[in-house]
């Protein structure tokens, strides 16, 4: 009778926890659930464009919480200084120089990435995953590259940069909007993603976020122009920022913050050419096009409330090619099969401070080519000629040079004479690191125009104003 007793009162208190979770909204935390994951994407976002890294002429509260409630690294890589690469080299965990993809994409080009690479959203789909993709896609516009064909399940945006001629609205694989008012880009994104999460809370889901923005020309809606202290550029900012915060309260709303990890960066550095419509990369060295620090280090938040422990930085080496292999193992998949070598690799245990990354080498690449090599605290970057009418911001001519990262992190300090021993490891390192890349394709990309004009005319009408 008693062993009964006990049941029954078991039972009735369970039944009344449910009932006051179901009366306030929350939902009770299932361990068996599978992780969600939301990967927001900036585009041509610097390093010192966000409070967490040092901003403070642009408010960013919602930014600021997933850091302070998270962990924040200070030395994460994007596969490229320019869109399209890094774009690549996210979905696939794989240098875009794998695949053929050394330039952006326009809506002149042909090609786009190859529907025989596996991507995040296809590993994720095998182990149930609902895939949402939403925002730029920069990876091919014919219908064959379009993320519906590379393992989404649904996808909204604008196909390529919000530069260039024709920007429409997809939906799916259909234009839904041949008219697009990009002061309200922002702002209708983050209502596709809350719509996105509420749709699939049940999970699991995967969503890609890709903003448009802070890539020019900036836009930001009524409600957030000219309220930041850094004119246009921290307006649009301060409206991805708002963007965070209501994708997580919705995450908070349909009770899933504990079960999804959020991260938070932008996919190569500030384009500095357009002076404070570019954006910042201090303290580091240049920006967007370069192979300088500035062109390729970014800021990277990871939040997941109850297993990354709150406040934490990470100063060692990772790149965008690991968010491939650690979504696949925090997924559940232990024994997924890569079909193509991977670059990255699992930081997961990185993630709640368990391991450190085991990889410290990173090769920059730039049009294709190798501009320079890191091996743990030292980059080596090899001797340029200045282009003729290079449209973006670049350094001078240079010989070789050669920084210890950890010690000159705005590479102003070259020591090659001082520590030329320490250049035959590097170059050894490199040649061991291009030898596992093994023979590499053509590049894909075709551009039909000669020039940069869209560019000038973008700065004409920039010194207009």
């Amino acid at each position: 009778m008693k062993s009964r007793s006990r049941k029954i009162v078991i039972g009735a208190l369970l039944l009344a926890s449910l009932a006051h979770a179901i009366s306030t909204g929350a939902q009770p935390k299932s361990a068996s659930k599978k992780t969600n994951f939301v990967f927001i994407l900036c585009d041509d976002m610097g390093y010192n464009d966000v409070g967490p890294y040092g901003a403070t002429d642009i408010r960013t509260p919602n930014i600021d919480k997933l850091a302070s409630g998270g962990l924040k690294f200070t030395s994460f890589y994007t596969p490229s200084p320019v869109c399209s690469p890094t774009r690549a080299g996210l979905l696939t965990g794989r240098y875009p120089k794998r695949l053929g993809i050394d330039h952006v994409f326009f809506p002149e080009s042909f090609t786009g990435l190859s529907p025989d690479e596996v991507t995040i959203a296809e590993a994720l789909k095998t182990q149930g995953y609902a895939t949402g993709a939403i925002g730029k896609w920069h990876l091919g516009h014919h219908r064959e590259y379009l993320p519906l064909q590379q393992g989404f399940d649904e996808y909204f945006g604008i196909p390529y940069s919000n530069d260039m001629q024709g920007v429409v609205y997809l939906r799916g694989n259909t234009v839904e909007n041949f008219s697009v008012d990009q002061h309200y880009t922002t702002k209708t994104y983050t209502e596709e993603s809350v719509k996105f999460i509420n749709k699939h809370k049940d999970g699991p889901f995967f969503l890609y976020l890709a903003h448009s923005m802070p890539h020019v020309p900036l836009y930001a809606s009524p409600a957030f122009e000219g309220k930041s202290k850094r004119g246009l550029y921290g307006d649009v900012i301060e409206e991805i920022d708002w963007s965070v915060g209501e994708v997580v309260k919705a995450l908070n709303t349909a009770g899933l913050a504990e079960n999804t990890l959020v991260v938070f960066t932008s996919d190569n550095g500030p384009w500095l050419i357009f002076d404070i419509e570019g954006g910042s990369a201090k303290p580091l060295r240049n920006g967007k096009g370069t192979t300088f620090e500035g062109g390729q280090r970014v800021p990277a938040i990871f939040y997941w409330p109850g297993t990354i422990k709150p406040g934490t930085e990470n100063n060692d080496l990772a790149l965008m090619f690991d968010i491939f292999p650690t979504f696949v193992k925090l997924s559940g998949a232990a024994d997924y099969k890569f079909k193509n070598p991977i670059d990255g690799e699992d930081i997961s245990a990185v993630l709640t401070g368990k391991a450190k990354r085991k990889g410290d080498e990173f090769i920059y690449y730039y049009n294709g080519k190798i501009e320079a090599f890191r091996k743990g605290d030292w980059k080596i970057i090899f001797p340029a000629t200045a282009p003729p009418n290079q449209p973006v911001t670049a350094d001078n001519a240079h010989d070789t040079l050669l920084f210890n990262l950890r010690t000159d992190v705005g590479e102003q300090q070259n020591v090659l004479k001082e520590k030329h021993d320490v250049v035959p490891g590097l170059l050894k390192a490199l040649e061991a690191a291009t030898n596992k890349l093994g023979k590499t394709p053509p590049p894909l990309v075709q551009r039909m125009p000669s020039d940069d004009s869209h560019i000038a005319k973008r700065k004409q009408r920039q010194g207009s104003k």
